[in-house]
């Protein structure tokens, strides 16, 4: 019995020092989110510029540029993963690869060749333990991620998208990665990135609509050349910043019941062990009054 109770002792023990850790990690987590949610709020605004000027360049032009324009037959499509550097955010990193591995399923039934780039040390793990190649690879700020680094995917993506599909190009490019859509709530989202999809400017006007004029210098191919190179770095990077806050509110959740989970061990361990110490309780008594009936039989 002695032995029982100081197991269970050393399990309430352990139990107590998990819950001081997941405790701390949610409350780190959660100062995280605000500064994590501020950043993805304040890169809306240039986003939405970004979008209203190439949606208004490529909607009042009839110019085909490359990265406006859908290709009679794509050979090769690219699959940007947005995974995390650190695990304990519950089903974060595995239900972005499951999506991730669901699209390219999909575009391979289409006859399209598929190639990753991989942002996160979850992501590259995933492949390299699978031994699947990647043709990129960004890990360390999924956390905390610079516009720097949007700037050095986008360049690589773009790279490959202007090359011709012969020489390894790529013909339209997707990414996948996990939107903040509440605290308690983080959704894969898959966008097609290239060839861009112009959604704002292409409504049907009515008759009391006024359409504006734009007069693009010097023309509207090199606005198109300058602008959506601009436009691909923001949505990486706002990309970035929804996968960081998703991470960071994924791991607030995880923790909480994580601790939760340790209370629960903790009242089911103390319950045990006062059993435990009840019988040892009893048998002692058991066996002093045994002892003492065999005396009296004895006289």
């Amino acid at each position: 019995m002695g032995a029982q109770l100081r197991v269970y002792t050393q399990k309430i023990k352990s139990a107590q020092t998990t819950k001081k850790i997941t405790k701390a990690m949610e409350l780190i987590a959660a100062s995280r989110i605000a500064k994590a949610q501020a950043r993805v709020e304040a890169s809306g605004p240039y986003s939405r510029a970004i979008t209203r000027a190439v949606s208004a360049v490529a909607t009042y032009s009839n110019v085909d540029h490359v990265l406006t324009t859908e290709p009679e037959t794509i050979e090769r499509a690219a699959v940007v993963i947005f995974a995390s550097d650190r695990g304990l955010a519950g089903a974060f990193n595995s239900q972005v690869l499951r999506e991730a591995n669901e699209l390219a399923e999909l575009l391979r039934s289409q006859g399209k060749d598929v190639v990753y780039y991989l942002i996160g040390r979850k992501a590259v793990g995933y492949f390299a333990f699978r031994k699947r190649s990647s043709e990129g690879q960004w890990v360390g700020e999924s956390e905390n991620p610079t516009f720097a680094t949007a700037q050095e995917i986008s360049a690589a993506l773009l790279e490959r998208f202007v090359q011709d599909a012969s020489e390894g190009g790529v013909d339209e490019i997707h990414i996948v990665y996990n939107r903040l859509v509440s605290m308690m709530s983080q959704v894969p989202e898959v966008v097609r990135l290239l060839p861009l999809e112009v959604v704002e400017g292409v409504e049907e006007p009515n008759d009391k609509t006024v359409l504006p004029l734009y007069e693009f210098e010097p023309d509207a191919s090199s606005v198109l050349d300058a602008l959506l190179p601009v436009y691909i770095e923001s949505r990486i990077f706002n990309a970035l910043l929804q996968s960081a806050a998703a991470k960071h509110a994924a791991t607030q959740k995880a923790m909480s019941s994580a601790s939760d989970n340790a209370d629960k061990l903790i009242t089911d361990y103390t319950r045990l062990r006062n059993n435990a110490r009840q019988a040892e309780i009893t048998q002692q008594i058991s066996e002093i009054v045994g002892g003492a009936d065999a005396l009296s039989s004895a006289k």
